[in-house]
This record gives structure tokens, sequence and C-alpha cells, in this order.
């Protein structure tokens, strides 16, 4: 078997353009799916992978660590978060064949299921960007997160942290504390609560000040609650903290999580299998926190490729925690692929079809065709002009 062809797919979902990957083989009925999405970058992403095709073409698709290493070691220039998400798409199509060729779905060949379900959480409207990033109100947080239970989830993640600097105000501080308590009451005691920071307290006595007003809420984490890069920081915050940390959506390779781990920087690590390097890298990233006595809750704002890949992972990976999911985004989020996974009481199921289990349509999504995405990250400023992290 061997590969003859790598494509990508590029499909406009409003709030970021996916970017599907098709890997095909010389045999014709045979070919795999991967997701390579990575906001703002959708051009450099299909660039990436067009330039990493040629190291491909002729070998078998199910040498996959081989690939891998080929793909990292052979571009010789260390590969960063674009690179790596080319790598993912690629990588998670590669399952997908292996899959298929046996006759087994991908979460078998990881090493068999570890549980019978998989626990999910979305966002505030469901994925809806005006939702997601500019709910600072009660009322209108409480009304969303109403409208997430009503569909059966029993977590929920929100980012109320307003965009900050070095310092941050008592009256930022007092309602975001008030945000958490009014959300608590809303959804009681049973519903899994998460705060995304997103990065934005620039240093970690800022970050302590709100998560000190939210611990009262018992929050399932606070994610990314300073830039990531910063490992000692991590480490303050871990330390002083009275509720888990989780951060790693940015980070790319077992290399970037090691210090983290090592340092115990980290309760929960986020690891995105669309740009990680994918499932082989995501296992030993996995494995690493075990050692470290942290669990991974796999970030996943993306497409349904993405989010069949997450789904496999989770299945087989022992200290999986939770994992996010948008399938609300766009009303036609099950449209573009065939045989969906569709989630029932805030849990999606084990899939049983051979590979990843799904079918991309292609012509649905040649209907929606790239479309330059909302430049929301301009938001990020201060009422002085001074620019600050999304």
């Amino acid at each position: 078997m061997k590969i003859t062809n790598i494509r990508s797919i590029v499909v406009n979902a409003q709030m970021r353009n996916w970017v599907f990957v098709k890997v095909e083989t010389d045999q014709d009925w045979l070919y795999g799916w991967g997701e390579a999405t990575l906001n703002w970058k959708t051009r450099a992403v299909v660039g990436a992978i067009e330039d990493l095709k040629p190291l491909l073409l002729g070998r078998d698709p199910r040498d996959i660590e081989q690939i891998c290493r080929i793909l990292q070691k052979h571009s010789y220039y260390r590969l960063g978060i674009i690179g790596m998400t080319a790598i993912s798409g690629i990588e998670h199509a590669l399952w997908d064949i292996f899959g298929k060729s046996v006759g087994l779905p991908v979460w078998r060949l990881l090493g068999g299921k570890v549980r019978d379900r998989v626990k999910l959480y979305t966002h505030l409207g469901l994925g809806d960007m005006a939702s997601v990033y500019e709910t600072f109100d009660p009322e209108p947080m409480v009304e969303k997160a109403q409208a997430i239970l009503e569909r059966g989830y029993r977590a929920l993640k929100v980012v109320f942290i307003p965009y900050l600097h070095q310092t941050a105000s008592p009256a930022a501080v007092s309602h975001v504390e008030k945000l958490g308590r009014r959300l608590r009451e809303a959804v009681g005691q049973d519903v899994e609560i998460m705060i995304d920071f997103h990065g934005r307290p620039g240093t970690v006595s800022a970050a302590l000040q709100f998560i000190r007003a939210l611990e009262p809420i018992s929050p399932l984490f606070c994610e990314e609650p300073i830039q990531p890069g910063d490992t000692e920081g991590m480490r303050q915050i871990v330390q002083q903290a009275r509720c888990p940390i989780a951060t790693g959506e940015r980070l790319v390779g077992v290399r970037e999580f090691a210090d983290l781990l090592g340092a115990r920087g980290a309760n929960i690590v986020q690891p995105d299998l669309n740009h990680c390097g994918g499932l082989l890298e995501a296992r030993k990233i996995a494995a690493f926190a075990e050692v470290a006595q942290a669990g991974i809750a796999p970030h996943n704002p993306n497409g349904p490729l993405a989010g069949i890949a997450a789904l496999h992972f989770a299945v087989a990976t022992p200290n999986f925690v939770i994992q996010e999911a948008m399938p609300g985004s766009v009303p036609w989020y099950h449209d573009v692929v065939r045989q969906p996974v569709v989630a029932t009481d805030g849990y999606w199921p084990v899939p049983d079809l051979p590979g990843f289990g799904v079918e991309v349509d292609e012509k649905e999504a040649a209907r929606h065709p790239f479309v330059q995405e909302v430049m929301h990250t301009a938001n990020a400023v201060l009422d002085d002009g001074t620019i600050v992290d999304w």
C-alpha cells in the first residue's frame, strides 16, 4: 500500500475555517480523513501540507510512527504551530486508513477501550463567537448556560475574564466573582464549570486574584491563567491555587509539555490533537502527564473530524478527564460528514465503525468555501490603546 496524494479541503464555519485533509492510496477504495484547522492560519496550514506532501508520496500510510519522524526530522527546521498542525491533520488521516484497512475503529489500534462513554463540555452559545467571547453580563450568561443544559450537557466553559495588562482592578475582580457566583447558583452543584482565562492576565499575581475570586464555585479547572511558555509562573500558580489548573492548547509536541509537567506546572494538560502532532504525540503527552499525576482534557473548538479524532483518543486514554466540543457552532455542522457521532445526555458513545467511522461529504463541504475569518483578536485593546492578549 502506498500514499499517492494528499489534498486539503477548506470549509468555512464562520468562527474559523476547517481544514480537512484527505490522504489517498494506490487502492482506490482506501483513503483517510483528518483535520488540520488553525485559527487565522488557514492558508499557511494548507501551504504547509503541500510542502510536506513530497516527503510522503510512495510510502506505506500504515507506518505512522515512521512517517511522523520523517515529517518532523526531514523538515530540518523545528516546526511550530503551523507545521505541527499540518502534520496532525495528515497523521489523523493515516489512522483512518489503518483502521479501515483492518476493519477496526481507531481506538482499538490505540490500545483498546478504557471507558464506555466520553464526557463532553461546550461553550456559551454552543460555539457562537459573540456568546463565547463577549458574554460579560450575568443574565445573558445564565440564559445561554441554561440553553446548554437543555441540550443534555452537564458541563460548560465560560470566558468572562476581562482583557488585562499587568494588574487587575478591584472592580474587575469583583465583577468576575459576581459572574461566577451567579452561574453556579443558576446551574447547581451537579454541573461542571470551567473558566477559560485565555492567558489574559499579564502576571502571576493578577491571575491569582481572579482564581481566588472563583475558587468558592469549585470550578473543574481554571484554564490558561497566564500566557503559555512560562513554566515557573505556572508552577507558582498551581502551588497557590485551591482548584485545578489547566493549560496546553498552544503547546506543540511532547517536548513543550515535558518541562511543564516535570515542574508540576499543571493539574490538567490540554493538547489540541489538531496542533500537537497528532494522536501518537498526544499519547506520549498523556503518558508523561500520567507520571506527573496530571489529567488530560484535549482542546477542541474545531470541526467534526477533529471531534471524532478526539473521541477515539479519549476512549483509549486512561487519564482522560473531559472533552471540549462545539457541535452547534454552525447549523450544518453534521451535514458535512456522514455517520456523525451525536451526543446523548452530554456524552459521546464509543464508535464501532472501521477507522474514524465518518466520511466527508465533499459536495456539501464545497458549499462553504474559504472566507476570511472574523479577526476577533483585534478587540484585545485597553481603553488607553494598549494592545493586550486576546
